[in-house]
């Protein structure tokens, strides 16, 4: 059971990052509201507009599930239509980890017809630590072992984390 204390007394703070498709997946819409929770904080995320799975084939990676993940900067820049959002910068890793084990890590996101919805707890961090970053949506599966990015792909969608008042 659950009980109130002054060490984890932090509840009620949340963000939101409204996620935006690039050109490589332009119907991408979405939200992920980020929840101060006991112990740690509740992330939701809601999207549709994803590509659906394709496997892998010819030596290619497969689209989906998709790789999710906080970024280091408050930006959503498109830049370069071949590469989009890299002004977002790479993982956010507050404590140095090897990928796979970054406060930023997420589960993979699964196109159902373009649907994705999930929730998930973490203690990596609290909502204060990632206002002001990016959510990032990837074309490709997360594969948790490769350094820096776990070979995720290309970014198709961004949004910045905002504060979001209850």
């Amino acid at each position: 059971m659950y009980y109130m204390n002054s060490e984890n007394s932090q509840m009620g703070m949340r963000a939101l990052a409204e996620i935006r498709g690039s050109n490589l997946a332009p119907n991408l819409r979405g939200y992920v509201i980020f929840t101060d929770v006991p112990y740690g904080s509740e992330v939701f995320v809601e999207v549709e507009g994803l590509p659906n799975y394709k496997p892998a084939e010819a030596g290619r990676n497969p689209i989906g599930p998709h790789g999710f993940h906080i970024h280091q900067h408050g930006t959503c820049e498109m830049g370069d239509p071949n590469d989009p959002f890299k002004e977002a910068g790479e993982h956010w890793n507050p404590d140095n980890q090897p990928h796979g084990h970054h406060a930023s890590d997420f589960p993979v996101l699964f196109s159902n017809n373009g649907y994705a919805r999930m929730s998930f707890f973490t203690d990596r961090f609290n909502v204060q630590e990632v206002i002001g970053k990016t959510v990032i949506i990837h074309e490709n599966p997360d594969d948790y072992r490769t350094q820096p990015a776990g070979d995720s792909g290309k970014r198709i969608g961004c949004g910045v984390i905002q504060m979001y008042p209850y």
